[in-house]
């Protein structure tokens, strides 16, 4: 008959349940800290400034101020300019964007914006251009971006169009845009003008 060798436990000292479960509690966070900075990471708005009031619906049309750049080096590759016509009554400061019209990331963000605000926004490259960026634009395949953001106005559709309406009226009545006008056709009876490439 075999023998049995018995071996006595050794109490466990005090303390030392305690730093076993600190060390699993710091290795599950480690691990998941390691999964999460592997995830693709999602569209996010920080808000800079906050804004007021209501946030513009999907379909209307923002005056925003915007910079957009690459998430990975910071390159600006869009900015807003100042547009140079006689808007002031009719339209407020800022260049007016269709969202229905807009990369899907920046509309889903900008949604999200009150009037006044400044925000970041963060868009995945799967939210905007993705692995086709618009040809001769220095953003490449697979490019998330930032935008930052100053949110001026917004207005629906129908309103851009009738007040886009009222302004082509005055710009006529004033002859600007009509013949003869700038960006208007020629008067009648005057030389046609040939255009560099034809």
């Amino acid at each position: 008959m075999a023998e049995v060798t018995r071996v006595p436990l050794q109490p466990i000292a005090k303390g030392s349940l305690t730093k076993l479960w600190l060390g699993v509690l710091i290795a599950i966070l480690i691990g998941g800290g390691l999964a999460w900075s592997a995830m693709p990471k999602g569209l996010s708005l920080d808000t800079i400034v906050e804004g007021t009031g209501e946030m513009p619906g999907p379909e209307d049309v923002v005056f925003v101020k915007y910079k957009g750049k690459l998430a990975d080096t910071g390159e600006v590759f869009d900015e807003s300019q100042d547009i140079p016509l006689p808007v002031e009554g009719i339209f407020p400061d800022g260049n007016p964007l269709p969202l229905a019209q807009m990369l899907p990331g920046f509309r889903d963000g900008a949604v999200q914006m009150q009037k006044g605000g400044q925000y970041e926004l963060f868009i995945p490259a799967d939210q905007a251009y993705g692995d086709a960026p618009p040809p001769n634009a220095p953003i490449p395949a697979g490019a998330d971006l930032v935008f930052e953001v100053e949110m001026v106005d917004f207005m629906t559709e129908e309103e851009f169009q009738r007040k886009l309406g009222i302004l082509q009226q005055a710009m006529g009545a004033a002859g600007l845009g009509g013949p003869g006008g700038p960006g208007g056709p020629p008067p009648e009876g005057a030389p046609q003008q040939i255009q560099p490439g034809q």
